[in-house]
Parts: structure tokens; C-alpha cells; sequence
């Protein structure tokens, strides 16, 4: 392996390359346009551009690409030559500055909820600056937001840069408040932590569901599976380790920093955590990690499952959204400081995280809903439906002495008076991680634990961003002007730490007491996506985005009936693979091997009258009755499947998928479930769990 420090980012074309390459007033205006949002002038985009095009074909590179994140959650890229005709047969490599900062692909059938018409073809890249230009696969990548020829956006991208605009401004009128006048930006940062299964490629491959839908619609646990915890941080396997081994060197490459990898709970289960950076350039950095992880995956003869539930009865994978709020002169804002100015700064953008969290529980909840990942959320690996805050016990009792003015027996037996008193100290990790909280508080960041494996971080991100501007604005417009600053912010944290307290919870979610609780509690339990879909368009919600420029009223519906959509074709997809697997596939296979029960017993009784043959004849008899259960199960799936085409509309078809189709597929599994648990290996027609889980050596 090449020195890690010269491998380190040498297909990214960053501030190094750029100093190196650009002329000193260039390369400032570059600068200016990152970290103030400036735009650049024609002349200068066309030396960028010029200097990125030599230096991407030094590196091997013949292409260049927009590279662009619509609604679908993927990436997205449509590559164009360097080449341009000189006349005589011969061409020039070329690279205008007009090319790098826009772009018009086509992209007519990209989801839009209704923002344009399918005919409607024309949709613009526009070129993200305060994220690097990177190679891949030959091709020079320009990380870009897309949007309508109306000026809508079509991507994750846009609405998660104004999201951190929104931030950034609410910000900066608090940290004003505290008379700060060196900071000039604030941004959010994100770490996120990416789980995944490692299956063998063969194994995936002879099983449609897994090919169909990415994860596996019928088969049964094995007899061992995780419960002895021995997959857990265990010694990594040679052939996983290897892939790990050139993963990490390929993310090092494009500047992303792979920090840590293990072994997580479930068999084929690892998990890879990487080190914080600017959000909108972790999401970026999060969808070029899942990419390579497939493709890599592939060239070690496995399949990288990214699924939020691939196998029924193990665990399911997650990304924990490590976030938190710092300042461009290197201060975490929600860091408990050592003196009273810290501390009461820190407590207000505390309060800011607790406040948001209990007035938009609904868009968090929204924020990471899906087909896919209402299987995880309240399995024992991932948090509940139920959106709460865990602080663990010495914050919330730090809490609890300033809203009651009471003493605080911890450390210090006296009154806490924001502004005068240094809290006491504790140290960064005396948070325990509760693993069952949706949002826990670890020190000094906060972990969202809901989010599924297989989604992007920006929409999670635009939320958790803007909710956390509103709170802001609020204690801006209330304590700027102030006449007594230190009373007035006493008073508002022991408010807000009233009014909000519900939503705190440090006890084990996965409780039924829990549910109970949080219902007189008066929190939302949004178990389902078209349970918490239908918030997604509310006055509050439409007024939240309007007042903080991130989405406008119409792209805020067209989100939500992309997501609508989204769900009902994924179920339908899973059901038609259903129908499929169990017409071509499971009941040729059981027929089979009942007439080949049948005519060992006929041959048995043929030899002698008296060879008892009871095993034959009761399993032929219970594989037939399920085999006419599963028939009839095809039938109401069938019947379900075809039903969905006279609902109309997005929300009234999600709830029809939810309440008619699911419920059939469930019934359908049992029925051919309990078959594989009595068919003989030989004629079952594609792998087990077992199979699958333990096939990676």
C-alpha cells in the first residue's frame, strides 16, 4: 500500500491542488466562493476549469460528469468527452468554465412529484463549490445541485444547502448575542455510521428477491443466527478484510475519511463509521461510500446488501447521524464549556436541539420513513416509532436544578444561574449511547439513530437543520434588544426546558411501558410511512420551510408525494416478486417432492403391505395442505396487488398498500415459510439463511 498520507485524497481536486495549480487571485476568489457563497466571475471559472481538466487527465481521466443527487436517492451522472474538433480529423481536450458551473442533462424521468411534466425535459446542474471535484472511474466528477428550468429543486442537494444557509443565519444572530463578533459562519457537521451485510455474490444471485427487492421476502432463521453474539467485534475474515482493506484505500482517495470497521451484530454484518466534515459534503461523501462499497464488494465475489432488513429475524442495518453544531473558528457549539459564557451558550443551543426535536417530531419521523426501513424501526436493533431525546442523567438533572431553581446536588450544593456559574464538570462520554433512544446525546453531538441503512443523509439532515434554525430565530427575536440579557436568558432556558421536557427520555424504548408512557405524554407514534406522511404538508410544516427559504409550499407536496409514491412502488414490486417466487418457483418445488414422497411410499408398500410408511404419508399430507394454503395466499395477494389500481391518489394508495397488500404478503410468507421448514434441502429452490448469513469464509 502506498503511504496512506500520499494516498490521501489524490483523485480530489482540493484547496491543494487548487493553490498549486490556480493563479493566487483565482484561487482567493475560489476560496470566497466556498466559505462565502460568492459567485464566480466567467473569466475565473474558465482558469478553474481549465486547471481542472489538465490536472483530471494527468490523472487519467477522458470524461467529465455533473454529479447530481435527484429525488431517487441515488446519484446520478451523464458523462461528456473532454474532446473537441479542430477540423482535419484531429481534436483538442477542452473544459469551459460555462461547462463546469452549468450543466442541462436531460433527466426528463427522474421522480418530481408533479414539479414538471414528463415532457418537460430541461432540468440545470449547477456547480457545488464548497464540495470538491473528484475522479472516478476515469471520469472527472463536479458535485452539483439540480433544479427545474422553473427554478425548482429536483435533488436532495439544493434544499440541504439551504437548509445549512438557515443555520447559518439563525445562528450567527445568537452567537451575536453572546458578543462574539470574530465568528463568521456556522455550520453543522456530520459523522455518520454505515452498517451493511457481506453476502457471497453467488448466493445472491439465485435468489430473485434479493436480486428484485434487496432483501429476502420469504425464508426462516437458522438454527444458530446472532443470539450468541459471537459476530460481534469478532476477528475480521480474511476475505471480508480484504475488501476492507481496498475499500478504505479507495475512500481515502477521494478525500473521505474511513476511520473505523468492525464486525456488527448479525452474521455478514459489518459497520464503518468515518470522521465528521461539513454536512452537505458528508452526504456527498455517504453516497460515494455506498457506491464503492457495492462495486468493491463485487470484485471479492460478494454483494454488498445496503437494505434496512435483509433477512427477517436478525438484525437490521442502520446509519447513525452523528451530528452537531460548530462554529468556522473550530468551536463545537454544543461542547459544555469550562466557564459561564460557554456554558450558557452551550445550554441555549441545547435547548435550541430540545425544542426542535419536541415541536417537529413529525418531520424527524418523516425524515427517515420508507417501505424499507418500517420493517427496522422498533426491532430490538433500531429505535422506536416513537421520536425522544436521551441526555442521560447528569445533564437532565443539570436541567432540572436551573428549571427549578432548585440546588444541584451532583458536584456543586448550589443554585445554578445561567451566566454566572461554570457547570459542573463532566467529562465528553458520560453519556451512555442508548442504543433504543432515536436521538441520543453523546457528549457533545447528538446520534440519530433512525435513520435506515440504504438512504441519503441530506433529507434527515435538511430537517435536523432547519427545525434547529426555528428554534433560534425564536431566541433571537425574543433576547436581541434585551435589557437585561442575563436575566431574560435565565428565563427563557428554564421555559423552554419546561414546556419541552417531555420529549426527554432516558429509559429503554424498546419497552411496552414506553409506548404507553409516550402516548400520555402526548408524542406522536408514527409506526408506518403513510402513518407520518400525511403530517409532511401541514400549515406548521409549510410555514417552517417557507420562513426558511428551504422548500418552497409546491416542492414540499412534491416531496411528499415522491415519498408516497415511492413506498406503494416498492411494495408492489415485493409482491409481484412474491407472486413470481411462489407460482415459478416454490410450488413446483413442493409438488415435486411430494411425488416423491408419495412414490417411495407407493414403492414401500409395493415390497411389503406391512413396511410402515406413516413418515411419507403424514408429511405428503401437511406439505399438500400448505401447498393449497400458499395457492390460496397467491390468490388474495393476487387479488390485493390488482385492487390498488382503482385507489387513486398518493396517500389513499400508500394506506390501501399498507392495510391490503402488506397483510397478504404476510400471510403469503407464513404459508411458505413453514414450507421450507419441511422441505428436503435438495428440492428447496434457492438458498437458506444459513446459507446466505454463514456463506462468506
Amino acid at each position: 500500500m502506498n503511504k496512506i498520507s500520499e494516498l490521501f485524497g489524490e483523485m480530489v481536486f482540493n484547496d491543494s491542488v487548487m493553490r498549486e495549480r490556480l493563479p493566487k487571485a483565482v484561487f482567493e476568489q475560489v476560496q470566497r466562493s466556498i466559505n462565502e457563497g460568492r459567485r464566480l466571475d466567467s473569466e475565473a471559472a474558465n482558469v478553474v476549469a481549465n486547471a481542472m481538466k489538465d490536472w483530471a487527465i494527468e490523472k487519467g481521466a477522458t470524461h467529465f460528469t455533473h454529479w447530481f443527487q435527484p429525488m431517487t436517492g441515488i446519484t446520478a451522472e451523464k458523462h461528456d468527452s473532454f474532446i473537441s474538433p479542430v477540423g482535419g480529423g484531429r481534436v483538442i481536450m477542452e473544459f469551459s468554465g460555462k461547462e463546469l458551473i452549468q450543466g442541462e442533462p436531460d433527466a426528463s424521468s427522474f421522480p418530481s412529484g408533479g414539479l414538471r411534466a414528463t415532457f418537460e425535459a430541461r432540468g440545470y446542474t449547477a456547480w457545488d463549490p464548497t464540495s470538491y471535484a473528484f475522479i472516478k472511474d476515469s471520469v472527472l466528477c463536479i458535485p452539483t445541485a439540480f433544479c427545474s428550468y422553473g427554478g425548482e429543486a429536483l435533488d436532495k442537494k439544493t434544499p440541504l444547502l439551504r437548509s445549512m444557509e438557515a443555520i447559518n443565519r439563525q445562528g450567527m444572530r445568537v452567537i451575536r448575542l453572546f458578543g462574539n463578533t470574530e465568528v463568521r459562519s456556522i455550520r453543522t457537521t456530520v459523522g455518520p455510521e454505515q452498517e451493511y451485510f457481506l453476502i457471497d455474490r453467488e448466493m445472491f444471485e439465485r435468489r430473485k428477491d434479493l436480486v428484485y427487492t434487496g432483501r429476502t421476502i420469504f425464508g426462516v432463521r437458522p438454527p444458530k443466527a446472532q443470539e450468541l453474539d459471537d459476530h460481534y467485534f469478532g476477528a475480521i475474515k480474511p476475505r471480508v478484510a480484504a475488501f476492507m482493506q481496498e475499500l478504505d484505500e479507495e475512500l481515502w482517495k477521494l478525500g473521505i475519511m474511513a476511520k473505523t470497521e468492525h464486525n456488527e451484530v448479525a452474521p455478514g454484518q459489518h459497520e464503518l463509521a468515518v470522521i465528521y466534515t461539513t454536512t452537505n459534503i458528508a452526504a456527498d461523501h455517504n453516497q460515494l461510500t455506498m457506491e464503492i462499497m457495492q462495486k468493491i464488494a463485487r470484485k471479492h465475489g460478494m454483494v454488498c446488501l445496503l437494505h434496512e432488513k435483509p433477512f427477517a429475524g436478525v438484525n437490521g442495518s442502520g446509519k447513525h447521524n452523528n451530528w452537531s453544531i460548530t462554529t468556522d473558528t473550530g468551536v463545537n457549539l454544543l461542547e459544555p464549556g469550562d466557564t459561564p459564557y460557554a456554558n450558557a451558550q452551550f445550554l441555549l443551543f441545547l435547548c435550541a436541539v430540545i425544542q426542535a426535536v419536541d415541536d417537529y417530531q413529525d418531520l424527524l419521523r418523516i425524515s427517515v420513513a420508507s417501505a424499507s426501513n418500517d420493517h427496522r424501526l422498533g426491532a430490538n436493533e433500531a429505535p422506536p416509532a416513537v421520536v425522544s431525546i436521551f441526555l442521560g442523567d447528569e445533564l437532565e438533572a443539570i436541567l432540572s436544578a436551573i428549571e427549578n431553581d432548585t440546588p444541584y446536588g451532583g458536584r456543586e450544593k448550589e443554585l445554578l444561574r445561567i451566566g454566572v456559574h461554570a457547570l459542573p464538570k463532566f467529562p465528553r462520554d458520560m453519556t451512555d449511547r442508548n442504543r433504543t433512544s432515536p436521538f441520543a446525546f453523546t457528549g457533545n453531538k447528538f446520534e440519530f439513530r433512525s435513520l435506515g441503512a440504504s438512504q441519503s443523509l441530506s433529507g434527515p439532515n435538511v430537517v435536523l437543520n432547519t427545525v434547529v434554525a426555528e428554534s433560534l430565530r425564536q431566541y433571537a427575536d425574543e433576547l436581541e434588544g434585551s435589557a437585561d440579557f442575563e436575566n431574560d436568558l435565565h428565563a427563557l432556558i428554564r421555559r423552554v426546558i419546561s414546556a419541552h421536557r417531555r420529549i426527554i427520555f432516558n429509559g429503554n424504548g424498546y419497552d411496552e411501558a414506553w409506548l404507553a408512557e409516550a402516548e400520555r405524554r402526548g408524542l406522536l407514534n408514527l409506526p408506518t410511512t403513510p402513518d407520518c406522511t400525511r403530517y409532511y404538508d401541514s400549515e406548521k410544516n409549510r410555514a417552517l420551510f417557507a420562513r426558511h427559504r428551504v422548500y418552497t409550499e409546491t416542492e414540499l407536496r412534491a416531496r411528499c408525494e415522491i415519498k408516497l409514491e415511492g413506498y406503494c412502488k416498492v411494495l408492489r414490486i415485493e409482491a409481484l416478486t412474491m407472486l413470481d417466487m411462489a407460482r415459478k418457483d416454490v410450488l413446483p418445488a413442493v409438488s415435486a417432492y411430494s411425488a416423491s414422497l408419495a412414490a417411495a411410499a407407493l414403492s414401500k408398500k409395493a415390497l411389503s403391505p406391512a413396511i410402515d410408511c406413516s413418515f411419507e404419508e403424514e408429511l405428503t399430507a401437511r406439505l399438500s395442505r400448505l401447498a393449497a394454503e400458499t395457492a390460496r395466499c397467491v390468490r388474495v395477494l393476487d387479488s390485493a396487488v390488482s385492487g390498488s389500481a382503482s385507489v387513486s391518489g398518493a396517500l389513499a394508495q400508500a394506506e390501501y398498500f399498507r392495510d391490503a397488500v402488506l397483510p397478504a404478503m404476510t400471510g403469503l410468507r407464513a404459508a411458505v415459510d413453514e414450507l421450507e421448514t419441511i422441505t428436503a434441502s435438495g428440492y428447496w429452490p434457492w438458498p437458506s439463511y444459513g446459507d446466505i448469513l454463514f456463506s462468506v469464509k
